[in-house]
């Protein structure tokens, strides 16, 4: 007995298409050459009649016949018309509970992103599931293997050059900000290409833990580019998926630096008493981290408790941090974490203390602020802003309109949404002295072309 149709939508579009029963093996035939990207797809006409009686395939098989349908219709086709259950929503971000459900979760977060050409996602962050995905990290048992068995082999070499990439990437993103969709697109395609086939592929557990931290390192590099581009809900779930592949690694240190990062974006967005939640399971699941690490940890930790006004507990952890700090060997770091250092933890002491009131004392941390390396202009400018921001705070707004100045120079030099509300930030406070002339201009030139808002 044939079973009747069940996805109406699907139906009218491969009739409109041309394609009624007999030329069902022929559209099979096309979605499995438009497919070739992906590996030997071997779909046939019994697909189709599967297909068409409420069998989903996946993200990739469908963006396939959106392209096949629209070719043969003249016009666009979204996936949405294709009548298949709910689409994958990248912004969902649960943490996975096996290694199975984290590699399909990470092949389609990273295919749908490489197909986001251009704007964001209305994906919001969502705090709930960030302080789940902590609780899990932290709380859930090691994965007992890491092994897979798949089509090709994974070597060491394989795994080398993922680390060599994402080094590139990291350093395209100090360089010039995570706020190009086209670089973002350029990473995730990467991912989708050719990590996700490696992680499907065939490797011991050791070869596979180091996989697995390559995968991560790419993932957080990813969704941190996100997160500065201000598409937070998508780098909620690229953070997730990377805490997720640092738990299979069994690198409690990368898995906590990512906790950081989840309360670095928290703190951003109102979101301070789950950012201390957040740092603080960083911290307490980070195992035996260099005193570097562990710096980075207690200096986000101090931000969060700075934005809820706990003066004591943010400088308690402020002094932690520069005690830490003191004791870094430069060799005994990750290449994750070589970036931060005396700069990173003075921009962190004069937010945070700026948070609590203390404008003068936060100050004192200006010139260590900008002790930057040439490269990392992104930070540079967001620790510029910081200090004329503060400067204003304090009162002082001629010194507050020099800093802003600095800023109009560095900002067109990174496409940053943190950069861009830091500005922001800084206009506010200047904006009721615009009839000093100096004021004046230096608001102009902060929301000239290139320095406003995109």
């Amino acid at each position: 007995m044939v079973r009747p149709v069940t996805n109406i939508e699907f139906e009218g579009l491969l009739l409109s298409a041309g394609y009624t029963d007999g030329g069902h093996g022929a559209f099979a035939r096309q979605v499995n050459h438009a497919g070739r990207a992906f590996g030997a797809w071997r779909y046939d006409a019994a697909s189709v009649y599967w297909w068409l009686r409420g069998r989903r395939p996946a993200e990739q098989v469908q963006v396939a016949m959106t392209e096949i349908l629209a070719r043969k219709l003249g016009r666009p086709v979204q996936a949405t018309e294709l009548g298949f259950t709910t689409r994958y929503v990248s912004s969902q971000g649960a943490y996975p509970t096996s290694i199975s459900q984290m590699i399909d979760t990470a092949d389609r977060a990273w295919f749908e992103l490489s197909r986001q050409i251009s704007g964001h996602s209305v994906a919001a962050f969502q705090p709930g599931i960030a302080l789940q995905a902590a609780l899990a990290w932290r709380y859930d048992g090691t994965d007992h293997a890491a092994d897979h068995a798949g089509k090709r082999p994974v070597t060491m070499a394989d795994i080398k050059s993922l680390h060599v990439v994402a080094e590139s990437f990291t350093d395209l993103d100090r360089r010039h900000g995570g706020g190009s969709a086209r670089t973002r697109v350029m990473m995730a395609d990467f991912l989708s290409h050719q990590v996700s086939p490696m992680l499907k592929g065939t490797y011991t557990d050791r070869t596979g833990r180091h996989l697995m931290r390559a995968a991560a390192v790419l993932s957080g590099q990813l969704a941190f580019m996100c997160y500065d581009a201000g598409d937070h809900g998508v780098a909620q779930h690229h953070v997730t998926i990377a805490l997720r592949l640092a738990k299979a690694a069994d690198d409690r240190h990368y898995g906590a630096h990512l906790l950081a990062n989840l309360a670095t974006q928290a703190i951003h967005l109102g979101h301070a008493q789950d950012a201390i939640r957040l740092a603080e399971a960083a911290i307490d699941g980070v195992g035996l981290p260099t005193p570097t690490i562990r710096a980075r940890l207690y200096s986000t930790a101090a931000s969060a408790y700075g934005r809820v006004g706990d003066r004591r507990a943010c400088q308690k952890a402020l002094s932690k941090a520069e005690r830490a700090l003191n004791q870094t060997v430069t060799d005994d770091n990750p290449s994750w974490a070589t970036y931060f250092g005396p700069a990173h933890l003075a921009g962190a002491a004069i937010r945070c203390l700026g948070d609590l009131g203390l404008h003068r004392q936060a100050l004192r941390h200006a010139v260590d602020a900008m002790a930057l390396d040439a490269t990392n202009s992104r930070t540079r400018a967001l620790h510029t802003a910081l200090i004329a921001t503060t400067h204003a705070h304090a009162g002082d707004i001629d010194s507050a309109c020099t800093w802003g100045n600095d800023l109009a120079v560095l900002a067109p030099q990174v496409n940053s949404a943190r950069v861009t509300s830091r500005i922001r930030e800084l206009c506010a406070h200047l904006s009721p002295h615009r009839t000093v002339r100096r004021v004046d201009e230096v608001l102009q030139c902060l929301t000239a072309e290139g320095t406003s808002p995109a």
